[in-house]
């Protein structure tokens, strides 16, 4: 399976609006990896990795956000390929696997 990674940078109403719970929530059921996290300047990052369409899929909820969330612009970063699971260290492990929310 090809796997990709990207990074997206949300901004807009983002923030105290159930955000990273609901892409941790999105990602998860399309069995994403990476991780979701407030910036100090309002805004919201993550990182997803995964199956190609899996990964675009999770960009097109982050692009709308949950119900509260009003998302004005997403810097969304190429998609590059990186190794499959078991070729990565630390793959296997309940943290390595799952999509994370950063504090």
């Amino acid at each position: 399976m090809r796997r990709v990674r990207t990074r997206v940078v949300v901004s807009g109403r983002v923030q105290g609006v159930w955000f990273r719970e609901s892409t941790r929530r999105c990602a998860e059921e399309l069995g994403l990896q990476g991780w979701v996290r407030n910036l100090p300047d309002g805004r919201v990052e993550a990182e997803l990795v995964g199956a190609k369409a899996a990964v675009l899929a999770a960009l097109e909820f982050v692009k709308c956000g949950p119900e509260h969330a009003r998302v004005e612009a997403c810097e969304v970063a190429p998609l590059e390929e990186v190794a499959p699971p078991e070729e990565v260290e630390g793959a296997g492990s309940p943290r390595a696997e799952a999509f994370r929310i950063l504090r």
